[in-house]
């Protein structure tokens, strides 16, 4: 593809992301799927210039908006080639040729746009700390409570592209091994900083079609997500649960952790994910766990099974805020359930998957979000209303800039003594 013809694409893509109610990644796929005939390179150009617009989204927009254009595909990427030093005013007007497979000449409005903004600096002096933060308007004043002075050290950490980290499945292979023979394949790649599995790969090789990956000696998995599961300390022989688990992630770390000995069921409301949880565990060898679909979060087997469980590991739903450099379309639009409905879910979550833990077992209650009111606050609001668990130990806080993993809280929590569940 010639260079205009990658920015129209762009276009194109952006514009069905901002139309489209799924994860910005989804969209990104799907739009490749179906466009086979565009090769890796500008593939690989394409998806940088988009996550790199999503990425500067508030601050694009503070400029439009200045320039009173409408914030829309074509003027945010115009402005992000502006702030682009590789590009100049003549530069993209002749990028915006019109002809075939190129992006339509600039109208007036957008010339006069693109003018205004030639040579000038994405962050302007005068632009407001929300707009240069790229911080969602619901979650300013939150996270500058909660995070005080490093509040803009955390938000700027999150500007960048999430590094890939691996987590080796141990049932399988050994750190040591997976590594050398990365390196070997000409994958760029080192041990991790904080957990003993993992390794972090550098310049976005296809991971996804290495054998080790295909016999599951491996996983795709943030460094942070790791060490919840080690925190969560899971033993062979022990039963466990992981209630919110999702397309499985934790629960292969759990499996591996308790050596294929003992019990796991890995539930979940959305079925068709802990369908999908299935072929990774058949791929990394567990043979320890079972899954249940959940009807909601106070479904009667719980209630059936209580004082039943050493472990119940809760991966909370929750906003995401620890995500925004791996999703950062999450800044600017909310696709899922707002603040105002996750803090009741995360409490009905807590209050119903407690009953499972028998006496001396633990709860791990875990979330990727920065936010003290889905973290510390649930936490101290549970142990108001269930005086027979307490706290083991510290909160674990993992955070982009003091950690370079995405941003988690985890909490554990043991059953005390046998007063009567819930």
């Amino acid at each position: 593809m010639i260079p205009a013809a990658r920015i129209q694409a762009v276009i194109e893509l952006l514009a069905t992301i901002i139309a489209t109610p799924r994860p910005a990644d989804s969209s990104v796929s799907a739009y490749f799927r179906a466009r086979r005939f565009i090769g890796s390179k500008d593939r690989a150009a394409i998806s940088t210039r988009i996550f790199r617009v999503m990425r500067a989204w508030h601050r694009l927009g503070w400029w439009i908006r200045r320039c009173h254009c409408d914030v829309n595909a074509r003027t945010l990427v115009i402005a992000d080639l502006m702030f682009e030093r590789e590009h100049s005013l003549d530069s993209i007007i002749a990028t915006f040729s019109g002809e075939q497979y190129t992006p339509r000449q600039l109208n007036e409005t957008e010339l006069k746009m693109a003018k205004s903004m030639d040579r000038q600096n994405l962050e302007h002096p005068h632009m407001p700390p929300r707009e240069k933060s790229e911080c969602p308007e619901w979650a300013f004043d939150m996270l500058q409570k909660g995070l005080g002075k490093k509040f803009e050290e955390e938000m700027r950490a999150m500007l960048v592209a999430a590094p890939m980290d691996l987590r080796v499945n141990t049932l399988k292979s050994t750190r040591d091994k997976v590594l050398a023979q990365l390196i070997k394949d000409g994958i760029k790649a080192e041990a991790g900083r904080h957990s003993p599995l993992s390794i972090r790969v550098f310049g976005r090789p296809q991971v996804a079609q290495h054998p080790l990956y295909r016999d599951g000696s491996f996983e795709i998995q943030d460094e942070g997500s790791q060490m919840i599961a080690l925190l969560a300390d899971a033993k062979p022989g022990e039963q466990v649960v992981d209630f919110c688990a999702g397309a499985g992630g934790k629960t292969l770390a759990l499996g591996a952790a308790m050596n294929n000995k003992g019990r796991i069921v890995a539930m979940d409301v959305l079925g068709e994910r802990l369908e999908k949880a299935k072929l990774r565990f058949r791929r990394a060898g567990l043979h320890n766990v079972e899954t249940r679909h959940l009807t909601s979060e106070r479904d009667k087997w719980i209630k059936r099974h209580q004082h039943h469980f050493d472990l119940v590991l809760i991966d909370a739903p929750c906003t995401g805020t620890g995500t925004w450099r791996r999703s950062p379309d999450q800044r600017w639009r909310v696709l899922g359930p707002s603040i105002d409905e996750l803090l009741p879910l995360q409490r009905n979550i807590l209050d119903s998957a407690c009953r499972m833990v028998k006496p001396g077992g633990r709860i791990v209650y875990a979330t990727c979000s920065l936010l003290q009111e889905e973290n510390e606050h649930q936490i101290e609001a549970f142990l108001k209303t269930h005086p027979e668990f307490e706290i083991k130990g510290e909160f674990m806080k993992l955070t982009p800039a003091s950690h370079d993993t995405d941003g988690f809280f985890a909490a554990v929590l043991t059953r005390k003594n046998m007063m009567q569940a819930s």
